[in-house]
């Protein structure tokens, strides 16, 4: 029997935009709708180029169209807050790109504007929806590795990015924390959940946006999670957790996995490999396929990717900006570590 098409509007036409466009246009049961930017030229190349029949020029006009049953947002996450706002105010479903806002403020009130509306609400986070990964928690959870203990995982990019990149900017949320750090951040907390204790120290750029920033994170049942981002150095990009009676390890583009090895005490290591049926490891559909499933269920979040882990991950983000005295145009300043 075949499923219910689930109609997108897409609000921006940057890069991400365009991927997650590209995975919609092969999955039979998702059209594309409409398309929205700031700039009117911008979406009608954009649907020119996926087949999109309706393109507008502000937000507002894709926000209020009832022909989409969820809106994909992917501006700048300097801009999440008010554009998934809009949406959610305007009746619509959100996906919103990762990081989920800019701090655990506006997330809350993305949160309760969700369910005020009635409405589902999911960050983009498609690492938790990669089968693969979804695979390593099962094992994970079911006791393959016995208690976890450490985990450990990096992003860095090599750069070098000059000061008017977006990376550098303060008033575009610069910085390694948010872009990349969110990714060891979210995989330490699908494991362990969130953490009791925050230590970090950074290296600050001249607009005051974090260059590279290390992490550890505490458990009170003994665990830890040592992490680290970067926007000057290009690392591993790896991952690995350390159990009491075992090891995974991630290799590079541990958040897009295509395979991992599972070491037992006692056995031969142990690779799990991505099914190629599910695509390339790049592919947004898992995600795009989650929103879909759950809106038929008629759910309003997603239990891969619920709205309580979501903030769990910005309380976390907010403590390591805390304590490395990254704030940015409007945020009061941070507390005191």
């Amino acid at each position: 029997m075949a499923q219910q098409t689930v109609r997108w509007g897409i609000l921006a036409t940057g890069g991400i935009a365009a991927a997650f466009a590209a995975d919609l246009v092969d999955l039979p049961d998702a059209e594309i709708v409409a398309v929205a930017s700031r700039s009117r030229e911008s979406a009608e190349a954009f649907a020119e180029r996926f087949g999109v029949a309706r393109a507008y020029g502000d937000w507002a006009s894709l926000a209020a169209d009832e022909d989409i049953d969820v809106v994909y947002v992917a501006t700048p996450h300097v801009a999440h807050r008010s554009a998934a706002g809009l949406c959610l105010e305007s009746g619509r479903n959100v996906l919103c790109e990762k990081p989920f806002t800019l701090n655990l403020r506006e997330a809350e009130e993305l949160v309760t504007l969700a369910r005020e509306h009635d409405r589902f609400l999911m960050e983009a986070m498609w690492m938790y929806c990669s089968p693969l990964m979804r695979r390593l928690k099962a094992l994970v959870d079911d006791g393959a590795i016995g208690d976890v203990r450490t985990v450990q995982a990096d992003f860095g990019l090599a750069g070098p990015f000059p000061p008017a990149h977006r990376l550098r900017d303060p008033a575009l949320g610069g910085g390694a924390l948010l872009d990349l750090g969110v990714y060891p951040v979210s995989f330490a907390q699908l494991l362990l959940g969130e953490p009791d204790g925050v230590t970090a120290s950074a290296v600050l750029s001249q607009e005051g946006v974090d260059l590279q920033t290390g992490a550890l994170l505490t458990w009170d049942n003994g665990a830890l999670a040592a992490l680290h981002c970067s926007i000057v150095g290009g690392t591993g990009v790896t991952a690995s957790v350390t159990g009491s009676r075992g090891r995974i390890d991630l290799p590079s583009g541990f958040f897009q996995p295509d395979r991992f090895v599972l070491h037992r005490e006692g056995r031969d290591a142990e690779e799990f490999t991505a099914d190629p049926a599910d695509g390339p490891r790049t592919s947004l559909r898992h995600e795009a396929k989650e929103v879909m499933r759950a809106l038929r269920a008629g759910e309003k979040e997603s239990p891969l990717v619920p709205l309580e882990g979501t903030l769990a991950v910005l309380r976390t983000l907010d403590s390591v900006r805390d304590r490395i005295g990254v704030r940015y145009p409007g945020e009061p300043a941070p507390a005191t570590a």
